[in-house]
């Protein structure tokens, strides 16, 4: 029985995204009733899931980052979209010269180029922070404010296309195979992800420095170490995040690629029960979170809500979900509960002691 609890209790931190996300599914539902009807098409699936899965497969991916960098740094990155913009852009330029004579190579050789210049930018990010104590949002804010300027020059001044057929199968679907690629790309980097932390000490060590960097430090765990490596992956994420978002458009936009999706990451961390000021973290909670957010997106859409009214949107739903986990209405919310759980208890008890009586009538305790 303990062990059910102590699970529950795990758990708990899921109860916002989840139920978040069933409440969009039942308005979804009542829309519609085929919402949940998949068709094939040109040998691929799509309808609504499909087309959630591979639309939230960046923020997937960034909320990953995020969720770390927040966690170890107890601040956020909002230079993620510029970082990939300036990765995926590198990416291009290397897959350009190859002429017309693009192989699966040349794409990976593009990509693996792509991720370390996220490892630079990723240090740049840390150095500032861990070794400057520069807060997190104040030294991201540097690249978020210039990283899209460098991605233009990068790119030339103009938005070069990639017009070859592997990246188009990138970005939609790869023959034979009915899932569309990048949800398969995203599913494999969850998985990486997931034996990383299960192999490794990164959680402890994340959530150490996170909870007590003092703490950390006499425990021989080196909070600016931890901080740094959080940011380098974040500047991987971003670069993966940003190689996907250029395959699927087909096109290098510098100044749209990834726009204001810090927003929708930071978002998301929250939403997966993840506190803003660092300590233990869920990336479960983080995935959910960035997979409700797309279907919160696309909900509105269905809805008929005109696009540029999505954000107002989006403002309200933020500020009810800020306030419902907010500390002041959790304190609230529990003593509301410890206060039904002492009337049921004692309305349970004195119905118990009055059941028992002796043969004489007369009460025992």
């Amino acid at each position: 029985m303990s062990r059910i609890k102590r699970r529950l209790n795990n758990l708990s931190h899921l109860f916002l995204p989840l139920s978040v996300l069933v409440v969009l599914i039942i308005i979804n539902l009542i829309k519609g009733a085929d919402y949940f009807k998949i068709t094939m098409v040109n040998g691929a699936f799509y309808g609504n899931i499909p087309n959630i899965l591979f639309g939230a497969s960046e923020l997937v991916i960034l909320s990953i980052g995020m969720t770390l960098v927040t966690a170890a740094s107890r601040g956020q990155d909002i230079s993620i979209g510029e970082i990939g913009a300036i990765t995926s852009a590198i990416f291009v330029q290397y897959v350009l010269r190859a002429g017309g004579d693009v192989t699966i190579w040349t794409i990976l050789v593009g990509f693996l180029i792509s991720c370390v210049a996220g490892l630079f930018i990723g240090a740049f990010n840390g150095t500032l922070v861990s070794f400057f104590n520069v807060q997190p949002m104040v030294a991201t804010l540097i690249l978020f404010l210039g990283g899209r300027s460098i991605a233009f020059i990068i790119d030339g001044k103009v938005s070069p296309i990639l017009a070859n057929e592997i990246s188009n199968r990138i970005g939609t679907v790869i023959p034979g195979i009915p899932i569309q690629t990048p949800i398969i790309l995203t599913a494999v980097f969850i998985a990486v992800f997931a034996v990383v932390l299960k192999t490794t000490n990164l959680r402890l060590y994340v959530e150490a420095v996170g909870i007590n960097p003092s703490a950390a430090r006499l425990n021989g765990i080196d909070p600016k170490k931890i901080i740094f490596l959080a940011f380098l992956i974040m500047g991987v994420c971003s670069a993966v995040a940003g190689f996907i978002a250029v395959n699927k458009a087909g096109r290098h936009d510098s100044v749209n690629l990834l726009k204001f999706i810090m927003m929708d990451a930071i978002l998301a961390v929250a939403l997966g029960g993840n506190s803003l000021g660092g300590g233990k973290f869920s990336i479960t909670g983080s995935i959910i979170g960035a997979y409700t957010i797309e279907v919160l997106n696309r909900t509105l859409l269905r809805l008929e809500v005109n696009p540029e009214a999505i954000k107002a949107f989006k403002a309200v739903f933020i500020i009810i979900l800020m306030v419902m986990a907010s500390p002041v209405v959790s304190v609230f919310a529990r003593k509301v509960l410890d206060k039904a759980k002492t009337i049921v208890n004692g309305y349970s008890a004195s119905n118990t002691v009055v059941s028992v009586t002796n043969s004489s009538g007369k009460k025992e305790e």
